[in-house]
C-alpha cells in the first residue's frame, strides 16, 4: 500500500511539474515529466490527456494523436478526451475523424460547446456550410460570451454566399470583442482552430462588417 501512494504521488509530482514548464513553454521538459507520470501511472486518463496536449502545443501532431487515441481506448465515454483528440484532429487536417470524435463527444454531453465549436470548423473546411452554421449557432448559445462561434458562423455563411448574414455574425463577435475589428488581430484564430484560409475568409468578412 506504501509503494503504491508513493508512486501515485510521484506520478502527481511529475504532472503539477509538466504543467508548470508548459505553462512557461519549455515543451521537451514539460513532455519528459509529463512522460514519465504517465509511465508510473498508466491508467491515468488525466495524465494522458495532459501529455497529449502538451504534445499537441509542442507541435509534436502525430505524438499527440496516438498519445490521446490510447487515452480513448482506455475509456471512449471520456469527453476531456474526444474534446482534446477531435481538436488534434481538426488540426491535423484529419476532419473526418475530428467529426467523428466531436459528434462522439457531443452525443455524451449535450451541452458541449467545445464540440459543436469544432464541429462548426470541421464542416466549414468540408464546404457543409449549413452544418457549419447550425453547429457555430449551437456553440454560440451554450457560451455567448465567446466571440469565436459567432466568427465560425460568419465565415460559413460566407461560404454560403450570405453577405448578409455573414456580416451579422461577424459583428456579434465584434459586440463581444472589438479586438476582432482589427485585421492582425485575427492572426490569433490560428490558436483557437481556425486554418489559414479559415482566418483569410474572417478577415475578408471584416471588412464588410466595420
Amino acid at each position: 500500500m506504501t509503494s503504491a501512494i508513493a508512486v501515485a504521488q510521484s506520478a502527481a509530482d511529475y504532472r503539477q511539474q509538466g504543467l508548470s514548464l508548459r505553462n512557461q513553454e519549455r515543451y521537451p521538459e514539460a513532455i519528459a515529466a509529463l512522460q514519465k507520470a504517465v509511465d508510473l501511472e498508466p491508467e491515468n486518463l488525466s495524465g494522458r490527456v495532459l501529455l497529449g496536449w502538451t504534445q499537441h502545443k509542442a507541435g509534436q501532431a502525430t505524438a499527440a494523436a496516438q498519445t490521446l487515441a490510447t487515452a480513448l481506448e482506455q475509456n471512449p465515454f471520456e469527453v476531456p478526451t474526444l474534446n482534446a483528440l477531435g481538436i488534434v484532429y481538426l488540426v491535423n487536417g484529419q476532419l473526418e475523424q475530428a467529426i467523428a470524435a466531436h459528434t462522439w463527444a457531443m452525443l455524451l454531453q449535450p451541452k458541449n460547446e467545445i464540440a459543436y465549436y469544432n464541429l462548426s470548423l470541421a464542416f466549414e473546411r468540408l464546404q457543409q456550410y449549413d452544418w457549419a452554421i447550425a453547429a457555430a449557432q449551437t456553440a454560440a448559445q451554450l457560451e455567448p460570451d465567446n466571440p469565436h462561434p459567432p466568427v465560425a458562423a460568419a465565415i460559413a455563411h460566407w461560404g454560403n454566399r450570405d453577405l448578409a448574414r455573414a456580416k451579422a455574425a461577424y459583428q456579434q463577435a465584434l459586440a463581444l470583442d472589438a479586438r476582432y475589428g482589427e485585421a492582425s488581430f485575427l492572426t490569433y484564430l490560428n490558436e483557437a482552430g481556425f486554418s489559414q484560409p479559415q482566418i483569410q475568409t474572417a478577415q475578408q468578412v471584416l471588412q464588410t462588417a466595420r
